[in-house]
């Protein structure tokens, strides 16, 4: 079987509902690369491993019940700007210090309803402000590509460089980001991904950290068109 990680969305969730393996399979898969990987790219910022496991749990009884949702079981990582409830959330800011959210902003809420599951938080520019993210408190994001033969660190672009970087480096089947000015699609150029600025209202803003309310934009990041 090909390796779990390397999965488009698509392919995983058609993969799940055929029952070649089950949600807690492909999240344990994904924790595990998260495990190897990220102290090389430092895509996440908070690994919520015990809380993924229990909702690919709780997927899998859905599924076996009949009850499956359009992402039902899918293992996606989450911009450290979307509030998450019990979950730290800082907007990768020293000003946000270690704040939990009481509750979970509507883009969150949605994926879970729709049978998503957190792999964790991931980095990004400080309040989104960057474009190479370099600015977070957490440091910055290294890119999983290298150009030739050189072993240069190079960026994953900003604001969404974590999301970008752990989309790229297969250590979740997608990603949220936002876009004020570029920061879904330059780090998704940078890293051979595809990003989707929606259109402005598309999808609610309630409980991402603000940088520019009028142009503040949630959208995917994924490993294809299709995914996306």
């Amino acid at each position: 079987m090909t390796d779990l990680t390397a999965l488009t969305l698509a392919a995983a969730l058609d993969g799940m509902e055929k029952k070649q393996f089950s949600s807690a399979e492909i999240t344990d898969a994904f924790l595990g690369a998260i495990d190897k990987a990220n102290p090389h790219l430092n895509a996440y910022v908070a690994v919520t491993a015990d809380a993924a496991r229990k909702q690919a749990k709780a997927s899998d009884a859905r599924r076996a019940k009949g009850q499956v949702g359009p992402l039902e079981g899918a293992p996606l990582g989450i911009k450290d700007l979307f509030c998450t409830e019990g979950v730290r959330t800082t907007a990768a800011s020293n000003i946000l210090g270690e704040f939990a959210p009481t509750y979970e902003s509507t883009v969150t809420t949605n994926l879970w309803r729709d049978g998503a599951l957190m792999l964790g938080k991931l980095n990004m520019d400080e309040f989104a402000m960057g474009s190479s993210n370099e600015t977070s408190r957490f440091g910055a994001v290294t890119s999983p590509w290298r150009r030739g033969n050189s072993d240069a660190r190079l960026t994953p672009g900003g604001s969404s460089g974590g999301s970008a970087a752990a989309v790229s480096a297969d250590l979740c089947l997608g990603a949220t980001a936002t876009d004020t000015g570029g920061s879904i699609r330059q780090p998704a150029a940078f890293t051979g991904t595809v990003g989707v600025k929606p259109t402005y209202g598309r999808c609610s803003r309630w409980g991402i950290v603000a940088f520019a309310s009028s142009l503040d934009q949630a959208g995917p990041i994924a490993k294809t068109v299709e995914d996306s």
